[in-house]
């Protein structure tokens, strides 16, 4: 749209004007108008469409403001497509319906490679193409918002609808005007176009819905259920000004009426599809671009479809699809139109992420702490391609806050694709029979009264020793991976053992008669002995993990870890003093008192010397002692990931070895992240790293080099 030179020269002048005084003289303050004009519609572009500002929001704040001073100073130099005009004061009481230009159909839908394989034929039979012809498609992000049309007639925007019935909408000009990435006027002319009308979406960015959502919770409003919602209510609002405070944005994806000023198409000036998408970004529109892809055929549309079905929650909006679009503007006019949409498009369609169902009846879980946690039993759905039945509600204040009551319609998400997650009540479809939660005040367990500690949200059973609740989960957590990592032993050999009444404490892990085992129906001689070698393997662990194990309140990994550095022996921690627990970096003072409670308590130091007495490792080993890292460690002061299958070692030996070198273990992919490590098969943490370019990418090969194994 602006040429290097031209953006050198807004750039230079509009520093300049903003180190000049405001002209008083008419012909003076004409020009400067016309020029702010120029320089301000170039900053916006810049900042809603590219998202690239080159002046500060000050800077723009400031040119934006001696724009408005000349213009009140001067009341004849103020014209409608001022950039100060963008957002009318004006409330509009309704919204007329209006005729597109040609009609807004919708798309067909695909759900599949082989409906895409289908759509393909199904193309060259209408365009009476041979089989084996490769057809070229261009392919863009099917945008989840409110879809709009703009009309340009001689280059200015002249009015702006919504979708509607697809054939008339509702007129929403002064609302399109406040959306900064639509141009007030573009030039069309240069093109021979007298008059357009353009299709897009109009969409929230998602960090933007998050702090929206967050300032009506603070206001006690009602929550938008997701982007989608903010951004077509958006739309129909009544005043433009609050249209401006939503951060609206508008992706055009189409230019489906051109004509010049004989009302003869110039879409016949056009070759392909993306040609007119190319000219729309030229113009200023804020157009689908590093997502969009022309493909040579359809094998390569069903990979980059299936591509973007994978990173989708990585995008900064959301979209439920990418559209496949014949690319030769001549074979779109062979193929044609049904009466609900063109054959030469279609939608494929990603697996639904929201979906509604019946909350059934509430379960109330018990932790390996004591914490009571709701969860929800629905109806089940299918959401992003998984049967989903069970979500959590976290706690009572949950519930409270989103006024959820038995036997409601709830909207359901599968947040990133992975942990369900109740977005709300459909409080419109509830007809009277639905039941306000009552939180229970005793243990579903052993009917101890409940309590909840200052600051915190959950409440909690406090009959630690005697919940066989508790007891049960502390046990399931004792033997997992996280905690003493006994292979082979999971939750169903707990409760199994724990109803013949071989499990009782934690100590009793360790005193198994593995011959009664072996008679247990599903086991046999091998399978008690190879839970006997994991469970003897278990009790040489090095004491921070047997710390983690004990499911001390906050006590993680990271703490038990610095905490097991410090000691000869897990029972030298009765004497230990707050300052003592402090003193130590990274130890706060909540997790410092949770640990001197559970060493204050016989009964607990009674348990570790029983296990103790069963060979369970109780004194520190060289896997606990603090890492001294020389100044000269290769990866002194990095973060560092692995993903992907690594094959010269496991996960935990590749992390400890970065460790030993200096650097620091984190989770996931971010701006905080210097290197990533990547084996076979390295899914989307790979391509997150590659789009943020600030990220060290070495194989597993050039990891143990650098590491001086190889």
């Amino acid at each position: 749209m602006y040429t290097s030179a031209q953006q050198r020269q807004f750039f230079e002048r509009s520093k300049a004007l903003l180190k000049t005084d405001i002209p008083s003289d008419q012909s003076l303050a004409t020009a400067e108008v016309t020029e702010l004009h120029e320089l301000i519609e170039y900053h916006e572009w810049r900042y809603y469409v590219q998202n690239d500002p080159v002046l500060s929001d000050f800077e723009y704040d400031s040119l934006y403001k001696r724009l408005e001073k000349l213009e009140a100073q001067f009341p004849a130099l103020l014209s409608p497509n001022s950039p100060t005009q963008r957002v009318s004061n004006d409330l509009t009481e309704d919204f007329p319906s209006v005729a597109h230009l040609i009609p807004m159909l919708s798309l067909a839908n695909s759900y599949n490679a082989e409906d895409l394989q289908d759509f393909d034929t199904q193309i060259k039979k209408l365009t009476l193409l041979p089989e084996e012809t490769d057809i070229e498609y261009c392919v863009e992000p099917k945008f989840d918002g409110g879809s709009i049309a703009l009309v340009y007639e001689n280059d200015q925007l002249m009015r702006g609808a919504t979708r509607g019935n697809g054939v008339q909408g509702e007129e929403m000009t002064n609302n399109a005007r406040a959306i900064r990435s639509i141009p007030l006027r573009a030039n069309f002319n240069r093109r021979g176009i007298a008059k357009a009308e353009l299709r897009g979406e109009v969409l929230i960015r998602k960090d933007i819905f998050k702090k929206i959502n967050k300032a009506r919770e603070a206001e006690g409003l009602s929550l938008f259920a997701n982007p989608r919602n903010s951004a077509t209510g958006g739309l129909r609002m009544k005043d433009p000004q609050e249209v401006a405070r939503r951060g609206l944005e508008a992706f055009i994806y189409q230019l489906g009426y051109a004509v010049d000023g004989q009302n003869e198409s110039q879409l016949s000036t056009f070759s392909t599809h993306d040609e007119t998408i190319e000219l729309l970004g030229e113009l200023g529109f804020k157009i689908p671009e590093k997502e969009r892809k022309v493909c040579k055929n359809i094998t390569e549309v069903t990979e980059f479809c299936l591509d973007w079905e994978r990173r989708r929650e990585d995008y900064p909006y959301e979209i439920d699809g990418m559209v496949v679009k014949v690319n030769s503007l001549e074979l779109q006019e062979k193929c044609g139109y049904t009466s609900h949409h063109p054959r030469w498009a279609i939608a494929y369609k990603f697996k639904a992420k929201q979906a509604t169902s019946k909350l059934l009846n509430i379960d109330y879980q018990i932790g390996k702490i004591g914490s009571i946690t709701p969860v929800a039993k629905l109806e089940p759905v299918q959401l992003a391609g998984v049967t989903v039945s069970s979500v959590s509600l976290h706690n009572e204040d949950f519930i409270q806050s989103k006024d959820i009551r038995l036997g409601d319609t709830v909207l359901v998400e599968r947040a990133g694709d992975v942990i369900p997650y109740i977005v709300k009540p459909l409080e419109e479809l509830r007809d009277g029979s639905e039941q306000v939660v009552e939180f229970p005040t005793h243990c579903p367990s052993c009917a101890t009264p409940l309590e909840k500690s200052e600051g915190e949200a959950a409440w909690r059973c406090v009959n630690y020793h005697n919940c066989e609740a508790q007891v049960l989960q502390r046990m399931i957590f004792h033997v997992s991976k996280d905690a003493m990592d006994i292979d082979g032993f999971g939750k169903s050999y707990i409760e199994r053992f724990y109803q013949q009444g071989w499990l009782r404490s934690l100590a009793d892990i360790y005193r198994l008669d593995y011959a009664a085992i072996a008679e247990l129906e599903g086991f046999g001689e091998k399978s008690a002995a190879n839970l006997q070698r994991a469970i003897d393997k278990a009790k040489q662990n090095p004491i921070h993990r047997l710390l983690h194990s004990l499911s001390i309140h906050h006590l993680g990994k990271k703490v038990s870890k610095l905490i097991a550095g410090e000691v000869d022996h897990v029972l030298d921690l009765r004497d230990r003093t707050l300052e003592d627990f402090t003193n130590i970096k990274d130890v706060g003072p909540v997790v410092a008192e949770n640990v001197i409670d559970f060493f204050a308590q016989e009964s607990n130091v009674e348990l570790l010397q029983e296990m103790e007495g069963l060979g369970v490792n109780m004194r520190q080993t060289e896997a606990d002692r603090p890492q001294v890292v020389g100044e000269n460690a290769p990866l002194l002061g990095k973060t560092i990931l692995f993903t992907g299958t690594l094959q010269q070692m496991g996960r935990k030996e590749a992390q400890a070895l970065a460790e030993s070198a200096g650097a620091k273990n984190i989770s996931a992919v971010s701006s905080n992240l210097n290197i990533l490590v990547v084996g076979e098969k390295a899914g989307s943490k790979l391509k997150k790293a590659q789009a943020l370019g600030s990220v060290e990418i070495l194989t597993e090969a050039e990891f143990l080099t650098l590491m001086g194994k190889n």
